[in-house]
């Protein structure tokens, strides 16, 4: 007698892959969050111990992230320095400005030359609040900072939505004293100048205490770095530190001239 088929709906399927089934859910957490799901673009800083904090080993783009400096040298050059990453002659960073100027020097230093930056200056709250978000739905640039402060829960969430719907990554720029409690930030940065050290007496490189307050799907921590040749790396224990070179002065290297004096200006009035 032929053996009749087994109806398809009979076969029992395999178990899924656990292992499958909650990397696929953690995908989605993270597309619900802002950031991104499999194949999400990220920042490494080259650290194994400051990236392991962040789900996809790096800070991620395409999201908002909030650095509030206890005193204003600190906080602006980690912002520039991760401006400075991101930032090309094609994909532009954008920098809202509430002051009068931007040192341009200074800003180098830290790798933002101004053929990379466009800076908008705002003098009242609302209008750097607007610049910003309209300049984060714009896919022409490749990260927007802007120097915003208290701003609510609300404000942080439409610049959010603002930079996922456009891929470009934002930044807030702000003091300790005026953040607020509540943001729609994926991270939120304090970031304060610690003591440097020298085998000779001297300027030594700068040193900074980054604390990550907060990161959606990762761990916060603290850092001890330097900023030594262009790069984030460790803080150096006096033991561990090379010895200074007996030179008195070191000649500054500044970046060569763009066809102007500075970055590009506009004006929100």
């Amino acid at each position: 007698m032929p053996e009749l088929p087994v109806p398809e709906s009979s076969i029992e399927a395999p178990p899924p892959d656990r292992a499958a089934v909650l990397a696929d859910l953690r995908a989605r957490i993270r597309g619900l969050e802002g950031l991104g799901g499999e194949g999400a673009r990220v920042l490494p800083f080259g650290l194994p111990d400051l990236d392991g904090a962040f789900p996809a080993g790096g800070l991620p783009l395409g999201c908002l992230h909030e650095v509030a400096g206890e005193e204003p040298g600190a906080g602006t050059a980690f912002a520039a320095h991760l401006l400075a990453r991101l930032a090309s002659a094609a994909a532009p960073a954008l920098w809202v400005v509430r002051g009068r100027d931007l040192h341009a020097a200074g800003l180098a230093a830290y790798g933002l030359t101004p053929d990379r930056l466009i800076a908008v200056r705002a003098t009242r709250d609302a209008d750097a609040l607007w610049a910003m978000e309209e300049a984060l739905r714009c896919k022409r640039l490749s990260a927007v900072l802007g120097e915003v402060g208290g701003l609510d829960l609300t404000a942080s969430r439409r610049l959010q939505l603002a930079a996922e719907s456009s891929g470009v990554t934002g930044f807030l720029l702000q003091n300790t004293a005026r953040r607020s409690a509540a943001s729609a930030a994926v991270t939120r940065w304090r970031i304060a100048p610690a003591p440097s050290w020298t085998a000779e007496p001297g300027v030594s490189d700068p040193r900074w205490r980054a604390e990550l307050e907060r990161c959606r799907g990762g761990r916060p921590g603290s850092w001890l770095l330097d900023w030594r040749d262009g790069a984030l790396v460790p803080a150096q224990a006096p033991e561990q530190a090379v010895p200074a070179p007996a030179s008195t002065s070191t000649p500054v290297r500044r970046p060569a001239p763009t066809g102007g004096h500075g970055p590009s200006w506009a004006e929100v009035a």
